[in-house]
């Protein structure tokens, strides 16, 4: 099965709700967000080594951060890195990767996977990739991870699941899908226990996939499958800069997911976050005595349960405040409540609207 076990990790995002630390000319997913020294990119990348070698990892990333990618991961050659001349969701980016990867090899059974997700027990997750890996080589399967709920988050995604294993441990038949659901009817799904987030990892067969776009994204598989010819040869980022952006943009959970019956669920436990936004990391980090969660030189005083971010070689002070994000980039400084993250997507738009494209 290793021989022909592949990764595409997915980093062409511009990480909007990040800002102001995240730009569009280095979006999150190059950032140490987590403060260890290490990119987000850098990290999942070392993660997915455990599982395959180097030259079997992909990255889908846009165009303009070819050059990140490759300062980032010096140990994959240009061939790896997946081009898109443009942004259109999940389900576009997801077929070019499938496409690639069996022309490549017909075989090809691999794993594609957000490049800025938070993992905190590598180990446990290594060996619930393997597990699905190992049943979608062996069954024309659509497999997804699930992460056990423990709030009613209503910005993810939720998966049901049939209380019943297939002949492979720990691996359930998918009932629905459900995308950011109300609180009450997030409450509804945490209450059943038979519900949990989509942590938008998917594993299954090349082939596999491109059968469900064949059936259910026609469009898609009808403008990419013109490439045949030309993935994994120099004439493919010419045939991918014509036809790309002339696919629908929607997410692969909306395209395939959704409509796909053949689709099963790993209910996984390894300690995850999507680190969507400011408040994802927050509740992720370390904290002090007075539950704030500082990078850089700072001094607080009466300061309670605030995220504080300052930059290199200055010093901030924040006092007589509580429950708030503080951001400074130098050219921009956040302070805005926690509580509010939701909101900063349109101040950046807001900000790039009234001031220009400099600060975004």
């Amino acid at each position: 099965m290793e021989n022909h076990t592949y990764v595409a990790i997915m980093a062409g995002g511009v990480g909007s709700r990040f800002w102001p630390a995240s730009r569009e000319d280095k979006p999150k997913q190059f950032l140490d967000i987590a403060g260890d020294g290490r990119s987000l990119l850098r990290m999942t990348f070392e993660r997915f080594l455990k599982l395959t070698t180097a030259d079997k990892i992909f990255i889908v990333t846009n165009g303009k951060y070819k050059d990140l990618v490759m300062e980032h991961i010096p140990e994959i050659g240009p061939e790896q890195i997946l081009c898109e001349p443009s942004r259109n969701n999940t389900a576009p980016c997801v077929a070019y990767a499938a496409f690639k990867l069996q022309n490549l090899d017909p075989e090809a059974n691999f794993v594609i996977a957000p490049s800025d997700a938070l993992i905190v027990n590598d180990s446990l997750f290594t060996a619930n990739i393997r597990k699905a890996l190992n049943f979608t080589a062996n069954n024309d399967a659509l497999v997804t991870l699930g992460i056990s709920p423990d709030a009613p988050h209503t910005g993810y995604g939720y998966i049901q699941y049939l209380d019943e294993t297939t002949d492979t441990e720990d691996v359930y038949r998918v009932k629905r899908f459900t995308e950011k659901p109300d609180l009450d009817t997030a409450k509804g799904f945490l209450r059943s226990g038979d519900y949990l987030w989509n942590a938008g990892i998917f594993i299954w067969r090349a082939k596999t996939v491109l059968d469900a776009y064949e059936q259910y994204a026609p469009e898609i598989y009808a403008l990419l499958s013109q490439g045949l010819n030309y993935y994994n040869t120099e004439r493919e980022q010419s045939f991918i800069d014509e036809f790309y952006p002339q696919t629908p943009s929607i997410s692969v959970d909306y395209a395939i997911m959704e409509n796909a019956a053949n689709i099963f669920t790993i209910p996984a436990q390894f300690g995850w976050s999507d680190l969507g936004a400011w408040g994802a990391l927050y509740h992720e980090s370390s904290k002090d005595s007075e539950g704030n969660v500082i990078t850089g030189t700072v001094i607080t005083e009466d300061t309670h349960n605030s995220l504080i971010r300052a930059p290199k070689n200055k010093l901030v002070v924040v006092g007589g405040v509580d429950d708030l994000m503080v951001i400074d980039e130098g050219d921009v400084l956040l302070v805005y409540p926690r509580n509010r993250e939701q909101e900063i997507k349109a101040l950046r738009a807001r900000a790039e609207s009234e001031f220009g494209e400099n600060f975004v």
